[in-house]
């Protein structure tokens, strides 16, 4: 369904909404002092932040306007008992107190010993006004104790006052949870950057140690060559512990580039992911440069992944375009990258063997681009990126849903994957301005995204 769509829909749903709670509102009759206790306690709510105020301004408001006396009990949710909080005549209780035995965890309204006790729920009924929603959490009961009986219609008021607590406590817990889940995102952000990111770097100090080992066999090597030349060794032993030894450099020499390659790219996933800015914002922040697509972001992406896509007959078709000509592009480099190693993982994974128009077996990938004049309005060009591999087509529901979370395609039976892969792509991309796709070719599928291209 479109978003505009979505929206008309929402709109006749709160159109229907306001019209029911004006009817609601008809109905109770409330007096004008009851309307002055809600518009009060709604007002003060929002004036005062912390919990502790707003207990107190629960059972304070009908003290003044009422002149009742009230008193709040929560539940604990540890030992699911209740919990004497606060009352209208001294406010907060030093330490929360057992709740007196007449005060029951219920979520029906009843009286005793003089008190008129309501349930406190986590949000106002839903099914009928006078009427308990079951469903709805029990947070607590508000108790009033009058010396004068109350009417049906202050019972009702009450009730309804509870709720109206329980609905604004329920949004003021959950608020405070948000908000230390954040502060421990941005402590765990510095646990990261101090724990994780900056010790990253001893790995260049062993890198450097493991390049002075091998500039060490080279020189034995070289030591045992002239030696073999100045005493004119041509012993079989010594032609073999050349060979080892030789053998061996080469092999500290390869190993050494596979852990700078596969460090530096760690680290760029991890710069990228675990920016301060992300966390601040609350959102993805781009560190956006001008950079060539191919050069700094694909083929970085492509040697990771090369082996393990060669290993299952897969062939790479590469452009003959792109690192040549600059793209003017503005783009976050990190970002972008985990964009294409997705692509990548992903060919590795579902790539299949085809008969190609030709009639020859194919099982290939290839990747391009090409330039979109006015894609993205009158004088807003894009660049649209291409990620083909050969096999079946998308079953066209897949295809709508490909790139929503946690969504897996029918071919995915039996495969590792979480289905946040292209869900990942799309808000990368949309974050650069741009849009991404899925198109069935004659040969396979692509999948491709478009970015616009800036001043720059």
């Amino acid at each position: 369904m479109e978003k505009k769509e979505k929206a008309a829909l929402k709109l006749v749903e709160i159109k229907k909404r306001i019209s029911q709670k004006r009817a609601d509102y008809e109905r109770y009759n409330l007096s004008q002092a009851q309307n002055d206790i809600l518009k009060t306690f709604f007002d003060l709510s929002q004036e005062y932040s912390s919990l502790e105020d707003f207990y107190q301004i629960s059972v304070t408001v009908l003290k003044e306007f009422m002149d009742v006396e009230a008193r709040l009990y929560l539940l604990n949710e540890k030992t699911q008992k209740l919990e004497f909080i606060c009352d209208s005549r001294d406010g907060l209780v030093p330490e929360p107190a057992p709740a007196p035995e007449h005060i029951v965890l219920t979520n029906e309204i009843y009286g005793v010993n003089g008190s008129f006790v309501a349930p406190v729920l986590s949000k106002a009924p839903k099914v009928d006004d006078e009427v308990i929603n079951k469903d709805d959490l029990l947070l607590g009961s508000l108790e009033v104790l009058t010396s004068q009986s109350l009417s049906e219609q202050d019972k009702f008021f009450l009730g309804k006052f509870a709720n109206r607590i329980g609905y604004n406590l329920h949004n003021r817990q959950v608020a405070l949870q948000n908000i230390k889940h954040l502060q421990f995102i941005n402590t765990l952000v510095m646990d990261i950057e101090h724990n994780v990111i900056i010790p990253n770097m001893y790995f260049k100090h062993l890198f450097n140690r493991i390049r002075s080992k091998i500039r060490d066999v080279q020189s034995v090597k070289e030591s045992m060559n002239k030696m073999k030349s100045a005493f004119d060794i041509k012993g079989q032993a010594c032609e073999e512990v050349i060979h080892r030894v030789t053998i061996l450099h080469q092999d500290l020499i390869d190993y050494h580039q596979e852990m700078l390659k596969h460090h530096s790219n760690c680290s760029l996933f991890l710069e990228s992911l675990f920016r301060r800015d992300h966390f601040e914002k609350g959102y993805l922040v781009l560190h956006a440069k001008k950079c060539l697509v191919e050069t700094e972001v694909i083929l970085p992406q492509l040697e990771q992944f090369a082996q393990r896509i060669q290993n299952r007959g897969i062939s790479i078709d590469r452009p003959v375009d792109m690192s040549g000509e600059p793209i003017p592009l503005n783009v976050d480099i990190g970002l972008l990258s985990q964009v294409y190693a997705n692509f990548f993982s992903n060919a590795e994974k579902y790539t299949e063997q085809i008969v190609d128009h030709a009639g020859s077996l194919r099982k290939a990938l290839a990747y391009g681009r090409e330039f979109m004049v006015d894609y993205f309005g009158p004088g807003r060009s894009g660049v649209k990126f291409n990620f083909f591999t050969t096999g079946r087509h998308l079953d066209p529901e897949d295809a709508n849903e490909i790139f929503n979370e946690g969504y897996r395609g029918k071919n995915s039976l039996g495969l590792s994957g979480t289905g946040h892969g292209l869900t990942f792509v799309r808000h990368v991309v949309e974050m650069h301005g741009g849009r991404v796709g899925y198109e069935p070719t004659s040969e396979g599928n692509n999948f491709f995204f478009i970015l616009p291209i800036v001043d720059i």
